[in-house]
């Protein structure tokens, strides 16, 4: 089942988990903050209004498939599942704790609702391409969705995926890159640029589209696309901002953010203002 929601719930919904991922981050002082932060518009849109589930039967047959595949990103990842109801939102204070089930990479040791354990970058495709296949097989409409990062399309797996989804026509695979321009050395144009992206992936076999990954309208409308498309799988490159919500954290490119309390205390109190906007 979808959750029938308008544009401006899933604007308020989404500043919601950017405040647990500040919440979540700040005793620990550093962490993945600004990736939460940047694709909380990713999250939402796809788990509060294109991806059909049921929290209260996470092994629903039937269900569509959501794949983190840039694991470490988890943050914003149980923020949305406390959100969307698949646990209770005061676990969320247990966030890497000794012997909290809210590892800093997930695993299925949290629950059926985390898809697969992706630990090491580039698994994550190669898992949905193989449930894209058996869904195929078996008849069923559900659809593969793959949150993946730029940095992680280095890994030479993504690739030997994509073209085993091209080759195939999974029509029901969308694979989405959150492109915040930055990986855990630097800058992708330093380290290793993947442009031509969109030339290649459609190289590949894939229908591509690109857009603002911090509009939810604009990710809505890709989604629309990408169910459309018949005989090719589908890639959309989301193009993010890094701490985006929090004017302070805009555009700064650390892979892990040292986030003192002052910092956390700036960005919630930014955050929460945001919020009573949206409400009124």
């Amino acid at each position: 089942m979808k959750a029938k929601r308008n544009l401006e719930e899933l604007e308020a919904i989404a500043t919601r988990l950017r405040l647990h991922v500040v919440d979540m981050v700040a005793p620990s002082g550093q962490g993945y903050v600004q990736q939460g932060l940047g694709a909380a518009d990713i999250f939402t849109s796809l788990y509060f209004s294109e991806a059909r589930m049921d929290p209260a039967d996470p092994l629903w047959p039937d269900r569509d498939r959501i794949f983190l595949t840039t694991a470490h990103n988890t943050a914003i990842f149980y923020a949305t599942l406390a959100e969307r109801g698949f646990f209770d939102i005061e676990a969320l204070k247990t966030y890497v704790t000794d012997g909290s089930a809210l590892e800093i990479n997930s695993c299925e040791r949290l629950g059926p609702f985390v898809e697969a354990t992706c630990g090491s970058l580039g698994q994550g495709l190669s898992v949905a391409v193989g449930c894209a296949l058996a869904a195929k097989r078996q008849g069923r409409a559900c659809r593969c969705y793959v949150i993946c990062g730029d940095g992680e399309m280095q890994e030479g797996q993504i690739w030997e995926a994509a073209m085993l989804a091209g080759a195939r026509g999974l029509d029901n695979l969308c694979l989405i890159v959150d492109y915040n321009f930055v990986q855990s050395e630097g800058s992708m144009n330093r380290v290793m640029s993947l442009e031509p992206l969109m030339a290649k992936m459609e190289s590949f076999g894939f229908a591509c589209q690109e857009v603002d990954g911090n509009d939810i309208g604009a990710l809505l409308s890709a989604y629309e696309k990408a169910r459309a498309t018949k005989g090719k799988p589908s890639f959309i490159k989301a193009n993010t901002v890094m701490g985006k919500g929090v004017a302070s954290l805009e555009g700064l490119m650390f892979h892990q953010l040292r986030f003192p309390p002052e910092v956390a205390a700036s960005a919630r109190a930014e955050l929460e203002a945001q919020l009573g906007e949206i409400r009124r």
